[in-house]
């Protein structure tokens, strides 16, 4: 029998529209509207499509977006500057740098130069700190919008085996860390890990982030298995993920499609996690994490 496919867009449809009610909600408490800060260096296109689609759904649930674009050849000082004046700026309640910045900048000491109440990516190294200590704090998007889709279909997490293929700042950490505040057994993988494909067959929970095309194949999913895939390419013969979907369809239970699944869920916990900054700063949301699952 085939996997059941994830319908990420759907979920983040309902994500968006809970948004849409809390930002509504504190506009009725007389409180201003969320802002979110986007930083675009260069001219990459497909950061400035990224940008535009986070512009654009911050429109449609009522967030004010706030445009800021530097040249290729901007100085590190001068985004630095731009960053202090947006960490003061009351209207602004979150601050995105889009990545990845131009040859020759370093991301890291620029993203921790982000107030960490306005870090609605989760990436500075403070909000990383809070992440492992268990303390409340903004999480990075896709991490949160895997767990998002993960209870939109009542997978239960507690005692599970789960597999993370990959390691990065952005997704594989932090989602493993995630998976054990739900009471997972974690096991997290990477580019040195000896026989992937025998790990990974244990895991009820595969997710697989390692930003290789088609990494995991038949042999890597356990029959029944909730495989998430959270990579995206664009091929020659068009996009694909780093699951091969063909191949592991008839063994999962439930699979995320590439486009469809983990992707549109990104966006959405942005906006989430806009609200939540904004409700933190105006001393009305009693903790920067949340009580409901995947916050």
């Amino acid at each position: 029998m085939p996997a059941e496919l994830i319908d990420g867009s759907a979920v983040a449809a309902r994500v968006r529209e809970r948004v849409k009610h809390g930002v509504a909600d504190r506009l009725g408490r007389g409180l201003p509207a969320p802002g979110l800060a986007t930083i675009l260096v260069g001219e990459d296109p497909a950061s400035a499509i990224y940008v535009s689609r986070k512009q654009e759904a911050c429109r449609e649930v009522g967030i004010t977006p706030f445009d800021h674009r530097l040249a290729a050849d901007a100085r590190a000082d001068e985004i630095a500057a731009l960053i202090g004046r947006l960490n003061a700026d009351q209207r602004v309640h979150g601050i995105l740098l889009q990545l990845p910045l131009p040859h020759g900048l370093d991301a890291a000491p620029l993203i921790d130069l982000i107030d960490p109440a306005k870090d609605v990516d989760g990436l500075t190294t403070i909000s990383q700190g809070r992440l492992l200590s268990g303390r409340p704090g903004l999480r990075p998007c896709t991490p949160r919008g895997v767990l998002e889709l993960l209870d939109a279909y009542e997978v239960a997490l507690e005692g599970r085996e789960a597999v993370v293929v990959g390691r990065s700042q952005l997704v594989g950490k932090p989602l493993a860390q995630l998976l054990l505040e739900r009471n997972a057994t974690v096991t997290v993988c990477h580019s040195r890990t000896r026989s992937l494909a025998a790990v990974c067959s244990r895991a009820e929970v595969l997710v697989a982030a390692a930003g290789v095309p088609r990494l995991i194949g038949r042999e890597h999913v356990r029959r029944g298995a909730v495989v998430i895939d959270v990579g995206i390419h664009r091929l020659a013969e068009g996009l694909c993920g780093d699951v091969d979907q063909s191949a592991v369809r008839d063994k999962a239970a439930l699979l995320t499609p590439v486009p469809g699944g983990v992707g549109p869920m990104t966006v959405a916990m942005l906006l989430e996690n806009t609200l939540l900054a904004a409700e933190q700063q105006s001393g009305a949301g009693g903790g920067a994490s949340s009580d409901r699952p995947g916050m």
